[in-house]
């Protein structure tokens, strides 16, 4: 096989927080979705992890970019440049020639054309010939193993870094579908704005996320065995300046987060409210997935089914859902309908 006639498939969950890439059955790139940029030049700097430990800590000539806001590309050039970026970490060193390639892309199920457009052409400008579109649920629940082109109902709840996107699918399509710019990103800014009301320490929004990550919990009362150690944060007055020590308890991020959290609740009973009465009863059965990384929050999948009276499934590994699936549609492209080209 020449050179020139290499072509490299890979898959890409585009998200708020992190890019996953898988080729084969392979993780190889998951990283987030960060792009440093110097200035002067408008060149990248770095991108991925590198980038992300230069987030918040950066002077005049360098800028850190999240490309990507409420789950769509919101700077297009940074994330063209993220995209290369994070493509030339698949394939470094290993040909003479840039190869091209068959992507298969993960996109919020409520985009616009306009979103979607630029989803396409930011792939395109990164070296992209032949370019596939997904619906994150709809890959979610591949990941997750559902057949999805059963004649049955079955219901994803995929919360990622800057939206949440509920859908039913049944037949290989979307059935109902539920799309809301509420998600992980919106419970840090809780987690911030809290810790400066409450404790008067002002928090980066990475030590908001650790945080999170720490003592994060949808429930204010957690079975002992899961309940998290409180979590010890530093940081200046927000008035002084003069360092502080606060400790954390979980019950405290439960309240502070709980208005967000109702806000996925409701977009999920909003779903069951337009799903056709057969579809219910399979969903009633088969319970609800939970995927992406706001399925890591502790209680909610407990305090979803309390609420709803439905039997929710974390899946296996919530962060990879929509990049497997996105890397099984890259092997089934003549097979699945409902891929976007």
């Amino acid at each position: 096989m020449g050179f020139f006639s290499f072509v490299q498939e890979i898959a890409i969950d585009l998200g708020t927080a992190n890019t996953i890439i898988i080729q084969g059955e392979k993780i190889v790139v998951d990283q987030p979705s960060v792009v440093a940029i110097d200035r002067d030049t408008n060149k990248m700097i770095a991108v991925g992890e590198r980038a992300k430990s230069m987030y918040e800590k950066t002077n005049d000539r360098i800028k850190t970019v999240r490309p990507l806001r409420d789950g769509v590309i919101a700077d297009f050039s940074a994330c063209e440049m993220m995209m290369r970026g994070l493509i030339k970490m698949v394939h470094s060193g290993r040909h003479l020639f840039s190869p091209s390639l068959r992507m298969v892309i993960g996109v919020p199920s409520g985009s616009t054309e306009v979103e979607l457009r630029a989803v396409r052409d930011s792939a395109e400008h990164a070296d992209g010939r032949d370019v596939y579109l997904i619906f994150e649920p709809m890959a979610a629940a591949v990941g997750i193993g559902i057949d999805v082109e059963a004649p049955e109902g079955n219901m994803i709840v995929d919360i990622g870094g800057g939206s949440t996107e509920i859908a039913v699918i049944s037949l290989g399509g979307i059935v109902t579908n539920q799309s809301i710019r509420v998600a992980g990103d919106e419970l840090t800014a809780d987690i911030q704005d809290y810790m400066a009301r409450q404790h008067n320490i002002k928090v980066s929004e990475r030590m908001a996320e650790r945080i999170k990550i720490n003592v994060g919990s949808a429930l204010a009362e957690l079975p002992e065995e899961e309940a998290p150690e409180d979590y010890v944060v530093h940081g200046p007055n927000r008035i002084t300046a003069l360092p502080m020590e606060v400790s954390v308890c979980y019950q405290e991020i439960a309240h502070c987060i709980d208005k967000t959290v109702a806000k996925i609740e409701n977009a999920v009973l909003q779903a069951l409210e337009n799903t056709p009465p057969e579809l219910y009863a399979d969903i009633v059965k088969n319970g609800i997935w939970l995927s992406g990384g706001g399925a890591l929050l502790r209680g909610l999948g407990a305090r979803l089914e309390k609420k709803i009276g439905i039997t929710f499934h974390v899946a296996e590994d919530p962060l990879l859902s929509v990049a497997r699936g996105a890397g099984i549609a890259l092997k089934n492209i003549d097979k699945f309908s409902f891929l976007m080209r």
